[in-house]
């Protein structure tokens, strides 16, 4: 304690508020108590002993790894994603003080019926509208490679050896920052890209009921999405070159990656819905662990040309400058000489038909290998 308090004391003449709040966080560690820091003024930051309260922050044996509050009830989703896991919960068991106490408001129920199976199509439908303006407004600016390239652009994040990141993984994890401590990151629809990284909560935790079988929180396949944004997507919706629109064009990455993922990773809802509608075709495949038979169970060539001809059409629409004459003007829409678009609307309908549908397929078949697990 006497080490920690002459370590405080020496740090409070650095000009660098980064380094004291990473700095009282090791010092914590290595003491055993839960530093709670302001990063305006670390000389208010105040330090307290893990008794009977739940700590705000948690170290497991693993350095680097920082988790919430862990309160949640038995079957429900807890609001530490990504430490779910059967040895990471018998890490936290200790720390987990009992659920459904009254009077206790530090738990919140989510109340909406958005993760019910019944509500499957209508979300899906959303997010296309979301991925659609998403893609239009990247598509304004070049494709700006320094954007993606580590250290092209100096930003103040760097990796564990040394190394500057790219501005794009320095923008998306300041994002899941601010994310991760309101929670975004504990519902089970959200899937962060450095969920090693997330910081502990600021407000009271949230149950969920959800649909799906534990084994879903061990499926992310982010760093896949994040590859096929970068190498495929991009050249093919952007325009070569430069114009210096780095934090523009960094935003609209960020926003475009986290509704991509959403998308794709609703496959783990997909998948439940039709195991239970299909489950003993289903289940023999599983107990077999045939990959190739659940794809193939899945796939529905009729259906998946529909939601291509539904994505060309909206792209369509929001694609053009819609003037006054709009009646008129709708039942024009296609690609012709005489149209102009933003976008190519068959240019998304078949980056929708290459990438996102067979990943969002590749999460289903992760998903049911596991389903009975």
């Amino acid at each position: 304690r006497g080490l920690q308090c002459r370590f405080a004391s020496a740090l409070r003449g650095s000009g660098c508020e980064r380094v004291q709040t990473h700095a009282f966080r090791a010092m914590s560690a290595v003491a055993g108590v839960t530093a709670v820091v302001s990063a305006d003024n670390c000389k208010r930051s105040t330090f307290s002993r893990r008794r009977n309260a739940t700590p705000a922050v948690a170290f497991p044996s693993s350095p680097g790894r920082l988790t919430g509050d862990a309160r949640f009830p038995p079957g429900s989703v807890s609001s530490t994603r990504g430490y779910r896991s059967s040895s990471r919960n018998a890490l936290f068991a200790s720390n987990k003080p009992r659920s459904g106490v009254p009077g206790d408001v530090s738990v919140s129920r989510d109340e909406s019926d958005r993760l019910s199976l019944d509500n499957i199509r209508a979300s899906l439908i959303r997010q296309e509208d979301s991925i659609i303006f998403g893609l239009i407004e990247r598509a304004q600016y070049k494709a700006n490679g320094k954007v993606y390239s580590p250290g092209a652009v100096e930003v103040p994040c760097y990796r564990a050896n040394g190394e500057r990141t790219s501005m794009l993984e320095f923008m998306l994890r300041e994002s899941e920052q601010l994310g991760g401590k309101i929670r975004r990151y504990t519902s089970p629809d959200e899937h962060a890209f450095y969920p090693d990284s997330l910081p502990m909560l600021v407000i009271g935790s949230m149950e969920y009921d959800t649909p799906l079988h534990p084994a879903a929180e061990l499926i992310n396949i982010n760093e896949r999405i994040m590859k096929m944004y970068v190498d495929d997507l991009l050249p093919a919706l952007c325009e070569t070159g430069d114009d210096n629109n780095y934090g523009s064009t960094g935003l609209a990455d960020v926003t475009n990656l986290q509704t991509i993922s959403k998308r794709i990773h609703y496959g783990k809802f997909v998948a439940e819905s039709k195991f239970q509608a299909r489950s003993e075709e289903f289940s023999a495949l599983i107990k077999a662990q045939d990959a190739a038979g659940l794809m193939e169970l899945l796939t529905f060539k009729a259906v998946e040309d529909r939601v291509v001809r539904r994505v060309t059409n909206k792209a369509a629409t929001y694609g053009q400058d819609i003037s006054e004459d709009l009646p008129d003007g709708a039942a024009k829409l296609g690609e012709g000489p005489d149209l102009v678009y933003k976008v190519k609307p068959s240019q998304i309908g078949e980056l929708y038909r290459k990438w996102i549908m067979p990943m969002t397929k590749d999460v289903q078949v992760e998903y049911l290998l596991r389903r009975l697990d």
